[in-house]
């Protein structure tokens, strides 16, 4: 599994052509306490940048884009209930929506881990 990073901090995880999103440990710190987050249906077609879902916290509301193009396949139901869950584990159990890959291209255009923790460095 390869793990990618966008400058919005998300984070992206891709197994084959299925790939898991969430937002980065950087953007919870950043917004705080998570008190909502809407996650996208299944189903939901989405393009490289789209708005894909949105968290609300004690200190803003945030758009969360699609890192790359697909299909999504499948909401994080649990943080219906428990939306502390990006809080607590954003990169793990924290996680947003999966989908599917359109164009393993797009993957190009992402940060690896080195890169990222390089571009927070400098924020």
């Amino acid at each position: 599994m390869t793990r990618y990073f966008t400058k919005d901090h998300e984070w992206i995880s891709v197994d084959g052509d299925v790939a898991t999103v969430g937002i980065t440990d950087f953007a919870q710190n950043a917004l705080g306490d998570i008190t909502f987050v809407e996650v996208p249906e299944a189903g939901k077609a989405l393009g490289k940048g789209d708005t894909a879902s949105v968290v609300d916290s004690v200190k803003a509301a945030s758009d969360v884009y699609a890192p790359v193009s697909g299909e999504v396949t499948e909401g994080n139901a649990a943080l219906e209930e428990a939306p502390e869950l990006v809080n607590t584990s954003p990169e793990s159990e924290g996680w947003l929506w999966r989908m599917s890959v359109a164009d393993a291209g797009e993957l190009a255009d992402l940060m690896d881990e080195a890169a990222y923790a390089a571009y927070i460095a400098e924020l």
